[in-house]
């Protein structure tokens, strides 16, 4: 399980944060979520599921990607 609150974090870190310090070749295929950042309106949509996986981990009901 940390491991994946280590990945939601740097994933959420990659696709909100202009000034990211997240090392995108580590992050292999999942490093194209990268060029998300530049349409904002396309964000909600790529962070959706990852706002579920943290969701999940920590047995929430409800899901906000706000």
């Amino acid at each position: 399980m940390p491991e994946a609150e280590r990945l939601f974090g740097q994933i959420h870190e990659l696709l909100t944060k202009d000034d990211t310090t997240v090392d995108v070749p580590s992050l292999g295929k999942l490093g194209a979520l990268s060029g998300v950042r530049e349409f904002p309106a396309r964000v909600k949509c790529a962070s959706l599921c990852w706002h579920t996986l943290d969701a999940a981990l920590h047995s929430q009901e409800h899901v906000s990607t706000e």
